[in-house]
């Protein structure tokens, strides 16, 4: 599995949001030794499927596939074999899923071996805000119910969390240091916070506890992607 990053900007994995796997492969491969993890997601692959997949490890940075799994236990399993044989470092199930669609995927992970990707349990989406949790019937605050699943998930053999950085906090304290957390919401001073509801600077997510920021337009919507790419690691020092 991949190892948790040990420099700046190994903590930063570029989400390589467009439905171009042109584009995502040049962004890639301009960003390749500033970056430490290539973020495949849902536009791209629906796209351009496995292709897009190839085409970004090509540019050598590991693919951290971004497709949120929520099915039933086989039917992800399934998923999972089929995403470890392209060869990818990290893949996201929704803990909301359940105890044993977790476990499943875990055990289909494993029948890659030593490769195999590391199984991430997503818990409350950066765009949901505690209203739009009481919308869909969670009265727990955002906190609250992140904290829920992402013990829910690493109990059921999760690998990692993916929480916003508000949530990183309050994780360390009760999970402790050996969880890796992968936080996306993650945005530079001066940034948009576009469609993220709980955001927080690199420097500050770091600070906080994160691993892996997750980061995608204020990088590749920048005029000179490497330069930003570069700015935001000497932000979180040495």
């Amino acid at each position: 599995m991949i190892a948790r990053p040990a420099t700046p900007a190994a903590r930063i994995a570029v989400a390589l949001d467009t439905p171009d796997p042109a584009r995502a492969a040049a962004w890639a491969q301009a960003l390749a030794g500033h970056v430490g993890v290539a973020k495949v997601g849902l536009e791209l692959f629906a796209a351009a499927g496995p292709d897009a997949v190839a085409a970004v490890r090509e540019c050598g940075l590991p693919v951290f596939l971004d497709l949120k799994l929520h099915d039933i236990p086989n039917t992800v399993a399934g998923a999972v074999r089929s995403a470890a044989r392209l060869g990818v470092a990290m893949l996201t199930v929704h803990a909301a899923g359940g105890a044993a669609m977790v476990a499943a995927a875990r055990e289909a992970a494993e029948r890659a071996g030593a490769d195999r990707p590391m199984i991430l349990a997503v818990t409350v989406l950066t765009s949901l805000s505690a209203a739009d949790l009481a919308a869909i019937g969670v009265e727990d605050a955002p906190a609250s119910q992140v904290l829920r699943l992402a013990r829910l998930a690493m109990a059921s053999g999760a690998d990692g969390i993916v929480c916003s950085p508000l949530e990183v906090v309050p994780l360390r304290a009760a999970l402790g240091n050996a969880v890796p957390l992968i936080v996306p919401g993650i945005r530079p001073a001066g940034s948009r916070a576009d469609d993220q509801a709980r955001v927080m600077t690199p420097a500050e997510a770091v600070a906080a506890g994160a691993d892996w920021l997750v980061i995608g337009r204020p990088i590749t919507e920048a005029a000179d992607p490497v330069a930003t790419a570069e700015a935001i690691a000497r932000s979180l020092g040495a």
